[in-house]
């Protein structure tokens, strides 16, 4: 059965009623491409963010400006309090969680890993634990990382490549993940993970490195660039994709008549070299490697078992999922939208001046 007969056999079932999507994680790269996906779809989303903070919502604001903006709605919520999440479940009443909410940053779960555990391994317990107390009959999405692989050794990965982590932020989503695991098994809950790799956008924090390359480059080609960009290395591989393009698979997986694990990827390894190339070629900067300097961490050290390739067979033969933008449009897109931001913010400082 296809996808698009999954989805009308769902609606059949549900009659005219509007489904209800809970979103954990709203506001991040993938949680905002998630909620415009949704409300286009007709759903009745509602975006958790976290509960106490003056979190930028800059990313949700298309789809709280957009025409469907009636069906969205904002709830605050903490992922390391079983409370709070249950009060949100209660509110929602959601047909359908994704759960986005993650500390995303890599090198911050070393700085602490213990927070980093909580949120991303925990948290991910008490919200299976609130939706299973609330709705047990609700449709999960947890979403796992190919980080979960590590050192895995395999010359490309999929769902049965053996999980070996490197770091707090692979463990802890690895725990998250098996958390998902359990729940389905034990309780027989509609429950799907997806083990996304890399996958940027616009909307990327400029704290990773994808980000800091198109916004650098960008800078170059508005000659506004005063240093060069300073990177460990150009050597490890990654599996690059749009973001917009994997919410997609992310809600192809809970229209399945059953629960899965799906590896989710574009299935072509490039390297960080590969990424930095594409972008300046893009500015029509050529010598690219000018711009550039490696300065690596002490006793730091390239491992080529860390390269990350995705087998994506299962998502593409049981979802139909395809990813829709290659590495070189995705680059491209980044790096338009940094130079359209730059012209913005350099405007609204010189509209200010006057």
């Amino acid at each position: 059965m296809s996808p698009s007969e999954y989805t009308k056999d769902r609606r059949n079932c549900m009659g005219q009623q509007r489904r209800r999507a809970l979103i954990t994680g709203a506001a991040g790269q993938d949680g905002s491409y998630l909620t415009e996906l949704l409300l286009n779809k007709g759903y009745q989303v509602s975006a958790m963010v976290r509960l106490g903070t003056s979190q930028n919502l800059e990313n949700l604001r298309p789809a709280m400006e957009g025409p469907y903006s009636p069906n969205l709605s904002l709830l605050q919520g903490d992922m390391m309090s079983s409370e709070s999440l249950l009060k949100v479940v209660r509110t929602a009443l959601p047909d359908e969680v994704y759960n986005l909410a993650a500390i995303s940053y890599m090198p911050y779960s070393w700085q602490c890993p213990t927070l980093t555990m909580d949120v991303n391994g925990a948290g991910v317990t008490r919200l299976l634990e609130a939706v299973r107390s609330v709705n047990p009959s609700a449709r999960f999405y947890q979403a796992s990382s190919s980080e979960m692989f590590g050192h895995s050794g395999a010359d490309g990965q999929d769902e049965t490549t053996t999980f070996r982590p490197v770091h707090p932020y692979g463990a802890a989503k690895l725990a998250g993940h098996w958390a998902a695991v359990n729940f389905r098994e034990q309780y027989r809950m509609h429950i799907s993970c997806g083990i996304l790799f890399n996958h940027e956008s616009p909307r990327r924090s400029r704290l990773f490195l994808t980000r800091k390359v198109t916004r650098y480059a960008a800078c170059v080609s508005l000659h506004l660039a005063r240093e060069k960009l300073v990177l460990w290395t150009l050597d490890p591989v990654r599996d690059w994709g749009f973001s917009g393009d994997y919410v997609r698979a992310m809600w192809l997986m809970l229209q399945q008549d059953r629960p899965g694990d799906y590896c989710i990827g574009s299935g072509k390894g490039h390297t960080v070299g590969d990424f930095v190339r594409m972008a300046f070629e893009f500015i029509g900067a050529e010598n690219w490697r000018e711009h550039i300097t490696l300065n690596p961490p002490e006793n730091f050290v390239v491992d080529k078992r860390a390269n990350f390739v995705c087998k994506s067979t299962t998502a593409r033969d049981v979802l139909g999922f395809v990813p829709e933008y290659d590495l070189n449009s995705l680059v491209k897109m980044m790096v338009e939208n940094d130079i359209l931001d730059i012209h913005n913010t350099l405007r609204t400082a010189r509209m200010a001046m006057r």
